[in-house]
C-alpha cells in the first residue's frame, strides 16, 4: 500500500509478565553494576525454553575496556554457559536500547529478539556519548531479521540514570 508507513519496532509492545520479569532481572543486575562504580546499563539473555543463559552489567571502568556493555558482557557468558556462538531463538532483555555496537553483536549471535527498556536518547539525556541510531534503522538499512520491542519498563529503566547519578560516583564515556 502506498502511504502506509511500515513499523519495524514494537514500540510499548504488551509485555507478558515473563518480559517484566526478565527486564527487572538486568535491572536488578545493572544496580549491582552501579553500586560497583559502572554505569546504568544491564541486559538478561533468555532462551527459547525461558532459561536464563545469562544476566551482565556494563564493566567499562572496571575493566577498561569500552567494549565491555552490559549487552556484550551478557552475549559472551551466554555463549559460554551454553557451549557455542549461535544465541538463535534467545531474546535479550536490555535496560537501554543496544548501541550500534551490541545491536551489531546481537544481530551476529544470531539473537531472535531485542526487548528494551530506556531509549538511546535517554542515555544521551544522561549525557553518554551516543550515536543516536536506532534499533529500527539498523534493522531496517541492514535487513537484520531481529524483532525489536521497545519500552518495556521504561520508566524504571529510566530511573537507572537517576540512581547512578545519585550513587556519587557517576562517570561518563
Amino acid at each position: 500500500m502506498f502511504g502506509v508507513p511500515r513499523f519495524l519496532v514494537n514500540i510499548a509492545a504488551m509485555f507478558t509478565p515473563l518480559d517484566q520479569q526478565y527486564m527487572r532481572l538486568a535491572i536488578e543486575k545493572t544496580r549491582e553494576g552501579i553500586m560497583a562504580g559502572q554505569t546504568p546499563f544491564g541486559a538478561c539473555i533468555v532462551t527459547s525454553g525461558g532459561r536464563v543463559a545469562s544476566c551482565a552489567h556494563n564493566v567499562v571502568w572496571q575493566t577498561t575496556d569500552i567494549t565491555a556493555h552490559g549487552e556484550v558482557n551478557a552475549i559472551r557468558a551466554a555463549c559460554l554457559a551454553l557451549g557455542t556462538i549461535d544465541l538463535s531463538g534467545c531474546t535479550i532483555f536490555s535496560t537501554t536500547e543496544p548501541c550500534p555496537m551490541c545491536f551489531s553483536a546481537i544481530h551476529w549471535a544470531r539473537i531472535r529478539r531485542i526487548v528494551f527498556g530506556a531509549s538511546i536518547e535517554d542515555a544521551k539525556a544522561a549525557g553518554f556519548n551516543e550515536l543516536t541510531i536506532s534499533n529500527d534503522r539498523m534493522k531496517r538499512e541492514g535487513g537484520s531479521p531481529l524483532v525489536i520491542e521497545a519500552g518495556c519498563l521504561r520508566e524504571e529503566c529510566r530511573g537507572l540514570f537517576r540512581e547512578w547519578q545519585a550513587a556519587g560516583r557517576a562517570r561518563l564515556y
